[in-house]
């Protein structure tokens, strides 16, 4: 397995990197910053009959301040051949898919916390989705922004839902028709996502150094795509349980974890059964995941 990322992608990863990182820095109540690697055999693409191979690295970002918390994350994805990076090559695409949101703490900025029934917070959430990926169908470029209210409640670690408006657009240059066909970049209609992240420790008299994590995206429909097929409801569900197996051989309290992963994603990028002839819009794919923190 190798990862060939463009210049292009990296220098515009990095460029990402750096702006949202330099958001999240300042006097930080707390952060945490990982590197892991998961890897699935049942990832799918819109389109793609086939069952693909993925090794996906990534680089994570969360920390709090006084009126808030940033989360930034960067994700590299390797396909195998069943994804292949073009025409003349059997090599498999590479992606990199970029996530920032920064969450603005509305009771820490009127000086008394908001609380209400379960809810011990209420906040506006402020990101973006960036993504780059050298496929022979599609050639994502994706770019979104979100903006939207969210609640944070009274759980044992953090459990945040919001709705939030999404912008979006791409810019898409695959090999075949009708996406060969388009030119420049298409913004899609606004449109509602529901949006919900946790991570949950598992009681220590249950199952010791385990934690429950993951996110929930219901994107609505977002009109006509840019080669005029009707788009539908996506559901993005990605669950994991981690294990801190570093704690048992004297290192620091979750410092290196290990588990497993689980995503199921229906109607992926807004494709449904009908524009994609039922090939490749739904995936269920189990991972193995480790990750290090430090």
């Amino acid at each position: 397995m190798r990862i060939t990322t463009t210049r292009s992608t990296r220098r515009h990863a990095a460029a990402l990197a750096l702006l949202a990182m330099s958001t999240a820095a300042g006097a930080a109540d707390w952060s945490d910053t990982a590197i892991s690697w998961r890897y699935g055999t049942r990832f799918r693409e819109p389109v793609n009959p086939s069952d693909i191979k993925k090794h996906v690295f990534a680089f994570t970002h969360a920390s709090a301040y006084k009126y808030g918390s940033n989360y930034f994350n960067v994700d590299l994805l390797q396909s195998d051949r069943n994804d292949p990076a073009s025409l003349q090559q059997d090599e498999g695409a590479q992606e990199a898919y970029v996530v920032y949101r920064h969450t603005l703490d509305i009771g820490a900025l009127r000086g008394e916390p908001i609380r209400f029934g379960p809810a011990k917070g209420v906040g506006l959430v402020l990101g973006f989705d960036w993504n780059t990926k050298n496929d022979v169908g599609y050639n994502s470029r994706k770019r979104m922004l979100v903006l939207g209210p969210t609640l944070m409640w009274d759980v044992p670690g953090f459990l945040s839902t919001g709705i939030l408006l999404v912008r979006e657009s791409n810019a898409p240059s695959g090999a075949f028709p009708p996406i060969s066909n388009v030119r420049g970049r298409y913004t899609y209609e606004n449109h509602p996502m529901f949006s919900a992240s946790w991570g949950i420790p598992i009681p220590e008299s249950w199952a010791p150094g385990l934690s429950f994590e993951g996110y929930l995206n219901y994107i609505a429909a977002k009109g006509r795509d840019e080669v005029g097929n009707p788009t539908g409801a996506e559901t993005n569900l990605d669950m994991q349980l981690m294990y801190d197996i570093g704690s048992r051989f004297g290192q620091p309290k979750n410092r290196f974890r290990v588990g497993v992963e689980y995503q199921f994603w229906n109607n992926k990028f807004g494709n449904t059964a009908a524009t994609t002839g039922n090939r490749g819009q739904r995936a269920s794919t189990p991972m193995v995941r480790a990750e290090y923190h430090f």
